[in-house]
């Protein structure tokens, strides 16, 4: 399998943690690895597959110089509408997982369960539900089918 130069944008924070057990536990296969956060959490380091990383300030030009492919964000809104269109306009693809993105018609909002074929319809940004909803529509899939 092809690895990847994957970002985390909020990695700090308890969501980005859980994203990295995840990648961790699933043995993505990553080539080189970026973490984000904010002013106040740059700098501090994080382990991850064995290695410590030092963590980045989330910058507009945090994402230069990378050759990074996929961005996973979890840092809140705010954050997503500011720093998404910088990553997609590099040519990264971003899952967001805030609110941000999820009602612009321009993103699809997709839970790989239900609806994977929705990943190819992006313009850079790829949003998913809050955890509620992503439950409750992996339950009601075989319903609909």
């Amino acid at each position: 399998m092809k690895k990847v130069n994957v970002a985390l944008v909020g990695a700090t924070g308890m969501v980005g943690r859980t994203f990295l057990k995840v990648l961790e536990e699933r043995q993505f296969p990553i080539e080189n690895i970026y973490f984000f956060s904010s002013k106040k959490s740059a700098g501090s380091t994080i382990t991850f597959a064995g290695k410590d990383y030092v963590v980045e300030e989330l910058t507009e030009t945090a994402f230069d110089g990378k050759n990074i492919q996929i961005a996973l964000f979890s840092a809140g809104g705010a954050t997503s509408e500011k720093f998404a269109p910088i990553a997609a306009s590099k040519g990264i693809i971003v899952v967001d997982n805030s609110s941000q993105w999820r009602m612009d018609p321009e993103v699809p909002l997709v839970v790989p369960e239900v609806n994977p074929e929705k990943i190819k319809e992006n313009n850079g940004i790829i949003a998913n539900p809050n955890c509620s909803t992503i439950q409750a529509v992996v339950a009601l899939k075989p319903l609909d089918d």
